[in-house]
């Protein structure tokens, strides 16, 4: 395991929910032991994971990065008008917070920002730089696992001027699409209960298109995405003291034109055993451990799950190909 790292100490709170070694190895079981086998994407992102989506982000294929950001550096003007007096902004696998700056560099109601990231040294170092780069703002960074309810302490005297402020939740990207729809409806319905009534969720949808160019984006020339994916298998390792070969897998993408949905596998190319400290996993050659999907929308299908959640859709921008949607929800 990698030595914990402190705090800063020009942070003003650094709340470690980070998951436990315990909670990780049942999880990974329960996975492997399924069939057809699968790993929970989060674990994609420890430090090398992290920097490698980062990496992802700027590649020629991925385009859903380069496209939110068009739209959301066009809708900001209107996003400021819609938002009235003191902001606290929570993010949602905050990664480098890079597209976090453009909110944070034009809407100057933004007082205090929550970035929330399972991966501990990626999220301090994007907390500190952050707080150099916008000294007037506040940075409470939180590691956890932002799919599980996460406790936050307004309660604590120090916090409780968060709790007259309107809360926003910013979850760009297309990792919406990550989770099942009765998950995607779920989670939803937390972040709706997170701001309160009158509080908004700003979120990224990735809209349906070409196959090709779905595909393409989660299986660059470059082989990026191939190595992001592999490495899920090296931090398990480090993690949990298994013994995967990363390099005895191949990187497979497809898209589900049924279920509107990419799906990312590692496939096994030999017959193997991987150890772990509780007992073996076996694999047959060509076997297929799916690590990811990615469900991609039509507007109207986001607007369903809204409602459902207890959110209503205050405003929807989209680019000229209606690639990518953000959607402005406000909560009930």
């Amino acid at each position: 395991m990698t030595e914990p790292v402190p705090p800063a100490p020009d942070l003003t709170l650094f709340l470690d929910l980070a998951p436990d070694t315990g909670s990780m190895g049942s999880e990974v079981r329960e996975g492997l032991t399924d069939r057809p086998k699968w790993l929970p994407s989060k674990y994609f992102y420890d430090a090398t994971g992290s920097a490698l989506f980062d990496r992802i982000c700027e590649l020629e294929e991925y385009y859903p990065t380069r496209t939110e950001q068009a739209i959301i550096d066009g809708m900001l003007p209107e996003l400021a008008r819609l938002l009235e007096g003191d902001v606290v902004l929570l993010e949602y696998g905050s990664g480098s917070s890079q597209k976090t700056r453009q909110l944070l560099e034009r809407l100057p109601g933004i007082r205090t920002y929550v970035p929330i990231d399972i991966s501990k040294e990626h999220l301090l170092t994007a907390g500190r730089a952050l707080q150099m780069e916008f000294p007037h703002l506040e940075v409470l960074p939180v590691c956890a696992d932002y799919g599980q309810q996460i406790p936050f302490p307004w309660h604590e005297p120090h916090l409780s001027h968060l709790r007259h402020a309107r809360h926003m939740v910013f979850f760009p990207g297309s990792t919406i699409g990550n989770f099942t729809h009765p998950e995607a409806i779920a989670f939803l319905g937390r972040m709706a209960s997170l701001v309160g009534p009158g509080g908004f969720v700003l979120l990224g949808a990735d809209l349906v298109k070409e196959t090709g160019v779905l595909e393409a984006a989660y299986d660059d020339a470059e082989g990026v995405t191939a190595a992001f994916n592999r490495n899920i298998l090296t931090h398990i390792n480090r993690q949990l003291g298994s013994d995967f070969d990363p390099q005895g897998f191949r990187h497979r993408v497809f898209y589900d034109t049924v279920a509107d949905r990419i799906e990312m596998h590692l496939v096994a190319d030999r017959a193997m055993e991987v150890h772990f400290p509780d007992g073996p996993i076996v694999l047959d050659v060509g076997e297929s451990i799916r690590t990811e999907y990615s469900h991609k929308y039509r507007i109207e299908e986001v607007a369903a799950m809204a409602d459902e959640a207890g959110l209503d859709v205050a405003r929807v921008w989209t680019d000229e190909r209606q690639w990518f949607s953000v959607q402005l929800l406000q909560a009930r």
